[in-house]
């Protein structure tokens, strides 16, 4: 096997040639198990077209995967929810069975369950690929439901092309209404979609959609993988949903959770056909010790099958234009990373590398590319695995970006560390560009993880408190107009430094002042915190309505001048001053981070020309104080030879200038 382009990119891989090559190896090896060298993986990944219920021309047929089951029966009130022989399934190989039914047997909207018996005992289980999923709202049980309307959803519009940096907006249906209630796809396309629209992000990633029995997991704790969470609607809503965001150009991702399962037994895929083993690892390594939730076997067969035919289902039947995959680091390591530095290239390396999740991730990632060529995906992964947003064929692991997760936890440590006279400009321009210059990444100030109980949002580390007293235009709060100043700058800088896409939580584009609760024992199963309110950015009379101003302007202004499509380059860093300048696409970002000194007639390198400010962070129409004159245009002049600017730079303040044309 040729040297990887990898290996070329970055010489401190170099010692560990060999089991790069070995990785590769072994995914191409897989891949040739399941294809036999003839086919395209995507015509292997099949399992959702053959497990589960179907209705036929002629009849309906139920196929399930239990090797270690000795009897399975089909149960619901044609049974009267017990077991009976006429609704056995019967072994036909591979550990497989299977049941006929005539078509007057089931109805759409008709409810079932597997009964499952094995040597040790027996019990109720949802079927494995089960594609919908009910709660009684009294006994709040989960039945499968059948799902077969008469008129299937037809789609409308194209999926759009692959955005070339991804501006995503992560979001969560079920708390994205502005009351105490369970939002849905439908309310969400009504009215948070147009709020999308309007800000200016190319992308929607959603989150919480695979099933899950526990709302408060926020849906990382997945039971049902191929089922569209019913709390929300129905899958057509959930159709329509996409297909009018596709109509406005927007691209959709899932948040898709294949780094573990819920431990339930009753609901989830744990203890399935009685074994611990049939999907998990057997024994404590199946266990993760702090989700308390199941660790898949990347080494099995039928393991990689259900997960790879997963990802072609979402792809295909509902048309998600690409995925980020939650928990990578989790499924890299044995470990899974806990209280891992990651300071030391053998780590990636070692023993505790799990290589049959890396050629999990792998075969995971070349599929998505062959079902859908302008799908993307994105890795969840905080340990710096090299390789890992670097195609397949270039000896990666094939994600096309990797979030940089380590500048959420930068900004929140320098909010909680710093005094503002220590926002040292070299040092966050070297946290904000320092990445693996062979990966494309999304940046984030923040994303829900910090909106969460337990952790703080960016804006209430700035104004705490005072978030509840301080944001009316008839007040005057110097810790507001600090926090407001600083949310601002923190976001521009994050988004302009970007090296490939950005992200941000539903609702903190505004400064979302509560964090996320979901409903609990613990607060009384409140729903008071599990929403986003709407009504403070829409109100005039509140400061919220500047950031939300600020987020859409800057997303415009970044998109207009194409501003990630070229690297940045560093003109002033200036520790005595706090003065960061950079150019970025023939334009010019110009911080003054000091909390007290402004700077008139500032000079700084810019190439010659004449220039407009294009944004500016102080002005009134984002809760500045407007002292900058917006109408000037600022002319190059030389000094010793060299072109330079004079700028006003008032502080605390970021703009952006502009070459005039």
């Amino acid at each position: 096997m040729k040297t990887p382009p990898l290996l070329q990119i970055d010489p401190w891989l170099k010692p560990f040639s060999f089991p790069l090559k070995r990785r590769a190896e072994k995914a191409a090896l897989r891949e040739l198990e399941f294809t036999d060298g003839k086919v395209a993986l995507k015509e292997v990944a099949n399992n959702h077209l053959y497990y589960g219920l179907f209705k036929t021309a002629t009849h309906w047929i139920f196929r399930e995967k239990a090797p270690n089951a000795k009897q399975i029966f089909l149960m619901g009130d044609f049974s009267y929810w017990k077991p009976m022989e006429q609704y056995a399934l019967h072994p036909i190989g591979n550990g497989d069975w299977e049941i006929h039914l005539p078509l007057s047997f089931l109805k759409h909207g008709a409810l079932y369950k597997l009964w499952m018996v094995w040597d040790a005992g027996a019990d109720e289980r949802l079927p494995s690929h089960v594609q919908r999923v009910v709660q009684d709202d009294v006994t709040k049980v989960y039945s499968a439901q059948v799902w077969e309307p008469e008129k299937p959803y037809v789609w409308k519009n194209t999926q759009p092309e692959k955005p070339k940096h991804p501006i995503i907006y992560e979001a969560h249906i079920g708390m994205s209404s502005q009351y105490e209630e369970i939002s849905t796809y439908w309310r969400f396309k009504e009215y948070v979609l147009p709020r999308i629209k309007k800000l200016g992000y190319n992308t929607i990633q959603f989150m919480a959609i695979q099933e899950h029995p526990y709302y408060g997991s926020f849906g990382y704790q997945v039971a049902n993988f191929y089922a569209p969470s019913a709390r929300f609607g129905t899958p057509e809503e959930l159709m329509e949903l996409i297909d009018a965001a596709h109509g406005l150009g927007i691209s959709v991702i899932l948040d898709i959770v294949h780094s573990h399962s819920v431990s339930n037994v009753k609901e989830g895929l744990s203890l399935f056909d009685g074994s611990d083993h049939l999907y998990f690892h057997s024994g404590d390594k199946g266990y993760h010790p702090i989700w308390d939730s199941r660790c898949f076997n990347y080494g099995k067969n039928d393991v990689i099958l259900f997960l790879l035919s997963n990802i072609k289902y979402w792809l295909e039947t509902f048309k998600f234009d690409g995925f980020r995959f939650d928990g990578v680091t989790s499924m890299s390591y044995w470990d899974h990373g806990i209280g891992v530095d990651f300071m030391d290239y053998k780590q990636y390396f070692d023993e505790n590398v799990d290589e049959d999740a890396l050629v999990y991730l792998t075969l995971a990632n070349k599929l998505v590319k062959e079902v859908n060529p302008n799908a993307f995906t994105i890795a969840e992964d905080v340990s710096g695995m090299p390789g890992m947003a670097f195609p397949v064929a270039k000896g990666g692991i094939g994600f096309d970006y990797r979030m940089s997760m380590g500048i959420a936890d930068y900004w929140g440590k320098l909010i909680k560390e710093s005094a503002d006279e220590q926002w040292y400009p070299g040092d966050i321009y070297f946290r904000l560009t320092d990445k693996r210059k062979e990966e494309q990444t999304v940046s984030y100030a923040e994303s829900h993880d910090q909106a969460m109980v337990g952790d703080k949002t960016i804006i209430f580390r700035l104004i705490d408190k005072e978030m509840y007293t301080g944001m009316s235009e008839l007040s005057q709060n110097l810790l507001v107009d600090r926090g407001i100043a600083l949310h601002k700058l923190i976001r521009l800088l994050t988004l302009s430094l970007s090296q490939g896409g950005y992200l941000n939580f539903m609702g903190n584009e505004f400064g979302h002042p509560e964090w996320i609760d979901f409903p609990r024992e613990g607060n009384n199963w409140s729903l008071k915190y599990a929403r986003r309110q709407w009504n403070l950015a829409d109100d005039d009379e509140l400061k919220y309505k500047y950031l939300n101003a600020f987020d859409a302007a800057m997303i415009h202004v970044i998109e207009q001048y194409k501003i990630l499509d070229a690297s940045s380059h560093v003109i002033v860093q200036d520790s005595a001053t706090q003065v960061l300048a950079y150019l970025r696409n023939e334009t010019l970002f110009v911080f003054n981070l000091s909390p007290a000194n402004s700077y008139t007639d500032y000079e700084l390198y810019a190439p010659e020309g004449k220039y407009k400010i294009v944004l500016n962070s102080d002005s009134k129409n984002f809760g500045g104080f407007g002292n900058i004159d917006e109408t000037l245009t600022y002319s190059t002049f030389l000094k010793n030879g060299v072109p330079h600017l004079r700028l006003y730079l008032p502080a605390r303040t970021g703009i952006v200038i502009k070459t005039s044309l």
